[in-house]
């Protein structure tokens, strides 16, 4: 499989509302920005990362991975996973600039593209060529109910809907108001319509401090909260190790780690209960697959952050022995040959070889950006 062409590509979706907001974004498209490789057999992988649809940086992506790695990846074993992850990874002049952030984002696209030819090279899905299925039932949680720029109103009925009509048994609230009394009063009125069955994490998408994470978990203690997830800045080991050790609520996080380092500090201080790493964010399937294996090793569960990246996450929730939930948002799914769905909530084991990320031609005609 000698690569013969690195095309780079940038998909602006629309969402399933006109726009959402979490505490800290608010966006009206989810941005797909990847990379077509060609092989000299004529087969095509696609891999992408995931973005808030801003067209000057996600042009900085595509640049990177035009100018800077094509040359590197022209005549090169595309089946040479860690070999090219590395050349790529640890290119000295590429390594200077950049360990994470655009470089990493780029070394996504590339990584998973990559994976997405080896495993149509060998006629299966993704999670097949990685070793196969661990479970029959990959159970799916719902986000997309739960932004927090929704009405309380309109957060009660579509959390009833999702559990009611959908068939999803854990849902997804975001949190993050300056005054945090207001979130326990949303939390309060979801718990009380769905029920003490339903399973409720919250996300507050690193808004608030450490106080106020600990007066917020007090006052939480008796809404049975399935995980607190990023509730503080990202980076923060400390104050999440903080944290961790003054609730019984558990702490997710990973979705803005960078690096398999990264984890390691949260994981190695404590910080973290359920691990939340993103194909897109690290670089790829590769170092995904390190991460996983890191919380396999100190026995925590991975819950890979899907935003809305879950067309690979599936295959590797499928696989992956550390992994039985993942997150469900609908942004982008009907944009390509294999849709991630979920049917009672369920995710649907993908049949097609490949890792699910080609998009369908009309998404390229309807949706598609200028390089510039």
């Amino acid at each position: 499989m000698k690569i013969s062409a690195v095309e780079p590509f940038i998909l602006h979706l629309p969402l399933t509302s006109d726009s959402i907001s979490d505490s800290t974004h608010s966006i009206t498209h989810w941005g797909v920005v990847g990379t077509k490789i060609t092989t000299t057999d004529g087969l095509v992988g696609y891999g992408f990362t995931g973005t808030h649809a801003h067209l000057p940086s996600d042009r900085l992506i595509t640049a990177c991975i035009r100018d800077c790695y094509a040359p590197l990846l022209m005549g090169e074993d595309a089946s040479d996973h860690q070999r090219l992850w590395t050349k790529l990874a640890r290119h000295p002049a590429l390594q200077w600039v950049g360990r994470a952030g655009i470089t990493h984002l780029a070394l996504a696209a590339v990584d998973v593209a990559l994976w997405d030819l080896s495993a149509k090279k060998a006629g299966v899905p993704l999670w097949s060529l990685l070793g196969g299925a661990r479970t029959e039932k990959l159970e799916a949680y719902n986000t997309d109910i739960g932004w927090l720029s929704f009405s309380t109103k309109a957060l009660i009925a579509g959390s009833a809907r999702a559990v009611e009509q959908d068939g999803f048994t854990r849902i997804k609230i975001k949190v993050g108001h300056d005054d945090p009394n207001i979130d326990i009063e949303r939390l309060e009125a979801v718990r009380k319509r769905v029920g003490g069955a339903v399973r409720i994490a919250i996300d507050a998408n690193g808004k608030w401090d450490l106080p106020t994470c600990q007066r917020f978990c007090a006052r939480a203690r008796d809404l049975d909260i399935y995980w607190f997830e990023e509730p503080m800045w990202y980076d923060d080991v400390a104050s999440h190790a903080a944290l961790a050790r003054s609730t019984s609520i558990p702490v997710a996080l990973g979705e803005q780690l960078y690096t398999v380092d990264a984890f390691r500090s949260f994981i190695s201080a404590g910080a973290v209960h359920y691990v939340q790493p993103d194909v897109t964010r690290l670089g790829g399937v590769t170092e995904y697959i390190q991460v996983a294996d890191l919380a396999l090793a100190n026995r925590l569960p991975v819950v890979p952050h899907a935003g809305e990246m879950s067309q690979v996450h599936v295959h590797l929730s499928y696989w992956h022995p550390a992994s039985a939930i993942l997150e469900y948002i609908p942004w982008i799914k009907d944009h390509f040959h294999e849709p991630a769905n979920v049917e009672s909530g369920i995710f649907r084991r993908p049949q097609q070889p490949g890792a699910s990320t080609t998009p369908l031609p009309q998404a390229f005609e309807r949706y598609g950006k200028s390089l510039g």
